[in-house]
């Protein structure tokens, strides 16, 4: 239980560093096409913080379903995967709905920060697979 949490903890911050790193770079786009101004940082910082919330919980969500998948209960574990998903979806939706309507974000700064796990997830997994 221990060793999973610190897996959880090891990818989030890997996910985090690399988020920080996308919204860096599409922070940069935006003043390079002259579209850069606060809506636009506010964006990039709320999108980088629910990405990384919404990660950290599927995460530690997928933790406590493979252990109860351990503990030979694989229908709890399914279950807990399925409602936790469902629950994040709605969540996420609703809070990004809300700043979207706000107006104090820019909306695509807002939406973009979530397509950056999986090429951040991508990334991370060809660096370690070249340490090992």
């Amino acid at each position: 239980m221990v060793e999973s949490r610190k897996i959880v903890l090891r990818e989030t911050a890997i996910i985090a560093v690399g988020e920080a790193a996308c919204c860096g770079i599409m922070v940069g786009v935006f003043a390079l096409v002259g579209h850069f101004d606060l809506t636009v940082l506010w964006g990039a910082l709320i999108g980088f913080f629910l990405t990384v919330a919404n990660f950290f919980v599927m995460a530690v969500g997928t933790s406590l379903a493979a252990d109860k998948a351990q503990e030979q209960n694989v229908s709890a574990g399914k279950n807990l995967l399925r409602g936790s998903m469902g629950l994040r979806y709605v969540v996420l939706f609703v809070l990004l709905f809300a700043f979207a309507r706000s107006g104090i974000c820019n909306v695509l700064a807002l939406v973009l920060p979530l397509a950056f796990v999986r090429p951040v997830l991508m990334l991370s997994d060809f660096f370690r697979k070249k340490e090992g």
